[in-house]
């Protein structure tokens, strides 16, 4: 007959996953001396020890792991293929200066949008050919890590996705970058140009990624 292991052994085994989402089918592999491991993870999410990030994903308590969930892990998990981009990748890459609570990512799903008990998940829809431009892997240990939208590609895809957003001269939308989004000007300069125009020539909104390029270009001569 099984019988219910120690606490704190299940507890030492989850705490060797750090910050990987786990799923459904790894927590059975965990909890299979147990008589009932359904109603262990029942157990376990209640006891604040897992978090359910939806049906079949679970993330270890920072409690645990003594390191915060990685939410651009979580966001790849969650709803994919995905790659965080938008204002989440302009913040991660430090171009502009708020903290961004939401995870925005890009997929080439239907939009989406989850509220989960430690945050905000949101996901906009992109077309096929625009999509694999400028995405780039952030490697955090053994090799796992996440997919992410370059500087350039976070920037071009807050252009793309942002509704009525209406821009018709270069200074519309240098007021739009540095006013209202608040961009690091400085950082511009070392920017790849060629993923702006890679992201023009792949998606319908020319006028705007042609004189984002342009304002590049300035800061860069």
């Amino acid at each position: 007959m099984k019988c219910d292991l120690p606490t704190m052994r299940i507890e030492t085994q989850l705490t060797r996953f750090g910050t990987v989402p786990l799923t459904h089918g790894t927590l059975l592999s965990v909890l299979q001396k147990y008589r009932s491991p359904n109603d262990k993870i029942a157990q376990l999410i209640a006891d604040g020890l897992i978090v359910s990030v939806k049906r079949g994903l679970y993330v270890v308590a920072p409690s645990l792991t003594s390191s915060a969930v990685s939410m651009p892990l979580v966001a790849n998990h969650l709803y994919g293929p995905s790659y965080v981009s938008l204002e989440y990748g302009l913040y991660y890459h430090g171009l502009i200066p708020e903290r961004v609570v939401e995870v925005t990512s890009v997929t080439t799903r239907q939009t989406k949008l989850y509220d989960l008990p430690f945050g905000r998940f949101s996901y906009k829809h992109s077309p096929l050919k625009l999509y694999p431009v400028g995405i780039k892997r952030v490697i955090l240990s053994d090799q796992i890590g996440f997919l992410i939208a370059s500087p350039e590609k976070a920037l071009c895809d807050t252009l793309i996705f942002k509704k009525k957003l209406v821009i018709n001269s270069v200074h519309e939308l240098r007021e739009y970058l540095f006013d209202d989004v608040r961009i690091d000007e400085e950082l511009l300069r070392g920017f790849d140009v060629r993923v702006i125009d890679a992201c023009r020539d792949a998606c319908c909104n020319v006028k705007i990624l042609n004189t984002l390029a342009q304002i590049v270009r300035n800061y860069q001569e």
